[in-house]
């Protein structure tokens, strides 16, 4: 199942809503935007209408709210209803829920907006040795070795997909990073790590993109990155509940205006996402919509290929079982 946040025009302007790709019309190879998305809060409720619940709107927005985190507030509960709410869908063809609400929406009627428009934190990591080695000019620090570093970023600068990134003004070095994310879906403090995969949600795809000249500047000062990377994060298409990939084994790829860059897995971390949870939850608690990024892969930037985007350059992200990420960089 893909999860999708998706906003449509109504009289009253536009709202927000949670959605599920309908796989029986569409692939892996279907762009993002171009699927056919079902209104799971819609579909619930017309499920529960069909078998006479007297107030299904009602218990619908209850049981699938119509908003990520809402819905990731839920746990494995509202992924058990999400995917009753597509079954139903698909298999009785419905299109209107309680009060006449649509259920299916076709491209062109819908835009695709990042899965957590505004992740509750944002934090990303640097777990992946070849990644660390290639940017760094002499050898790793032990402290990485013995931690999983991080910085936080800016859960108010996520791109959608599809949607064009503004360069900085004050950069003139653009780069994108390839990397996985994992999302939380259960609050949590002092994790153990081997309980720590109950607390993922699911995975999406992220683009940390990279200023580097003045992430360059920062770092000398022994303090962020900051400005390097706050101005945009590209999450996205869409949400993949855990229990659908194996993550370790998904292949990703980076293409530069179709040509490709970077390709990898994240079976390299050399901190596992359960470390990472166990790790960051130390005294200090996980909520729902937490966003965690599992750092570059190996070869999974410019940086490392001695090669930058350019003033126009379209970065297409894929990762086999959720989805191709586009952007398209302009100075």
């Amino acid at each position: 199942m893909k999860l999708a946040t998706f906003e449509v025009q109504t009289p009253v302007g536009a709202v927000e809503r949670i959605g599920a790709v309908d796989e029986s019309t569409a692939d892996d190879e279907t762009p993002a935007g171009e699927a056919t998305l079902i209104d799971l809060t819609a579909a619930y409720g017309a499920a529960l209408e069909a078998e006479g619940e007297p107030a299904p709107a009602d218990l619908a927005h209850a049981h699938v709210p119509p908003e990520m985190i809402a819905f990731l507030e839920r746990g494995d509960r509202a992924i058990a209803d999400a995917r009753e709410a597509l079954e139903y869908a698909v298999e009785t063809d419905a299109e209107r829920g309680p009060g006449g609400a649509k259920i299916q929406y076709e491209p062109g009627e819908y835009d695709l907006l990042a899965p957590l428009p505004r992740p509750n934190s944002l934090r990303d990591f640097m777990a992946i040795e070849e990644h660390v080695q290639n940017s760094l000019e002499g050898e790793i620090d032990d402290v990485w070795y013995e931690l999983p570093v991080y910085y936080k970023g800016n859960a108010d600068s996520v791109v959608a997909p599809g949607e064009t990134v503004q360069w900085p003004a004050y950069s003139s070095i653009m780069d994108y990073e390839l990397e996985i994310a994992a999302v939380i879906g259960k609050r949590g403090r002092d994790i153990a790590a081997e309980d720590a995969e109950e607390y993922i949600a699911g995975y999406t795809v992220f683009n940390d993109f990279s200023a580097r000249d003045i992430q360059g500047e920062e770092m000398k000062g022994r303090l962020g990155p900051a400005k390097g990377k706050d101005f945009a994060n590209g999450l996205g298409p869409y949400v993949v509940p855990a229990e659908d990939i194996d993550v370790l084994e998904a292949p990703m790829t980076a293409r530069i205006d179709g040509e490709i860059w970077s390709e990898g897995t994240v079976d390299e971390m050399y901190h596992s996402f359960a470390d990472i949870i166990a790790h960051v939850s130390q005294s200090e608690t996980l909520h729902p919509g937490d966003v965690i990024g599992s750092g570059t892969v190996g070869g999974g930037c410019g940086l490392e290929l001695g090669k930058w985007l350019e003033d126009g350059s379209t970065v297409e992200l894929e990762i086999e079982g959720i989805g191709t990420l586009e952007h398209t960089v302009l100075e």
